[in-house]
């Protein structure tokens, strides 16, 4: 089947753009002496995440325990969740995962390090758990070092736990400011003869930055794989970098300067990027996506010399390519325009 045949809106993803950004982030982690661990949330794919692995990839992550089973079904052996895992219900299912493979999740409170103790009692089996920082980003994290060596000391007082190291999510743009907070973290942890094997760093937007985080030693970049407007925007490659694009019809021209696309809220999401509009129409460049109902996407077409007519079809790259992977229970694999494969997003809507 030839691209232009599929039934839209679909996605479209073409294999060699996605084998070079992959292959890219590989060498460039090794030349920095870095670790590997990408997250899959971007692509939710095994195929995807098995290929990262046969390219140097250490692990994956996963942000839900529902991904990181369905990447163990698939023979990934190796998966961190960096999220604070809270509950009966979750913690049995983590319990379970962590029977089967290598697993490392995070904890920024003594309430989930004590969640994860009363769980986890095999001391010749620990779960490793890493401490979250915040160093800047305002999401989760312990707030000072000082609270990171107190709860790393809680931590090993469980012997089913054990203390596996420190993990953050950093600012965009403030690399030097989360080195100084993390050497300021090493340093205290070292003065309490306390090891940390283990720093743990996203992410895509400054994965490419001139100067990386000196502590880290693994990084978990995700949306590098197919990158979209947002990535470009932050200076993450180019446009052609993109691998993903949402294939969309043409159902409606009402004015000469106004098209109607099948494609709105329920495929493209409605995440905005310092570009105009809601995704880039790679056909038409200079049209702006201005609107998404549920199920219809209004395209302003006044600065386009060229105009599409009714039942073109046309490829978008979206603003933020992971909620769209979300969105589809399949995935179309081209190369030079032809489909080779049609994929199930295996981890697609796993929440829990």
């Amino acid at each position: 089947m030839r691209v232009e045949d599929l039934d839209t809106p679909a996605i479209v993803i073409d294999r060699r753009i996605v084998e070079a950004n992959l292959k890219r982030a590989q060498d460039h982690a090794d030349r920095q002496g870095k670790k590997l661990r990408p997250h899959i949330k971007t692509h939710k794919l095994p195929m995807f995440a098995r290929r990262q692995l046969e390219l140097g990839a250490i692990g994956i992550t996963c942000q839900k325990i529902g991904e990181a089973e369905v990447m163990a079904d698939a023979g990934i052996t190796d998966i961190f969740i960096p999220y604070n895992i809270i509950g009966t219900a979750k913690l049995r299912r983590l319990k379970a995962l962590h029977a089967r493979i290598t697993l490392s999740v995070t904890a920024d409170s003594v309430t989930t390090v004590d969640g994860y103790g009363a769980v986890f009692t095999d001391a010749a089996h620990p779960l490793s758990v890493l401490i979250e920082c915040d160093t800047g980003g305002g999401r989760c994290g312990v707030q000072s070092a000082a609270d990171a060596v107190a709860l790393a000391e809680r931590i090993a007082g469980f012997p089913g736990l054990r203390f596996g190291g420190l993990m953050t999510y950093p600012p965009r743009q403030k690399v030097s400011e989360v080195d100084d907070w993390l050497e300021e973290a090493l340093a205290l942890f070292a003065a309490k003869s306390i090891a940390v094997e283990r720093v743990s760093v996203g992410n895509s937007p400054d994965f490419y930055a001139p100067t990386g985080v000196d502590a880290a030693t693994e990084l978990r970049p995700g949306t590098y794989i197919y990158s979209d407007r947002m990535q470009v925007a932050f200076g993450h490659g180019t446009l052609e970098n993109c691998a993903l694009t949402v294939m969309a019809t043409v159902v409606s021209r009402p004015t000469p300067d106004r098209a109607v696309l099948d494609t709105g809220s329920k495929s493209l999401a409605a995440d905005l990027s310092r570009a105009p509009g809601h995704g880039h129409i790679v056909e038409y460049p200079d049209a702006v996506i201005t609107m998404l109902n549920e199920e219809h996407g209004i395209v302003d077409l006044s600065r386009s010399a060229k105009k599409p007519a009714i039942g073109d079809k046309v490829r978008i790259i979206p603003n933020h390519v992971c909620v769209v992977s979300n969105l589809f229970d399949l995935v179309h694999i081209v190369e030079d325009g032809e489909v080779v494969e049609q994929v199930p997003v295996a981890a697609r809507g796993k929440l829990r």
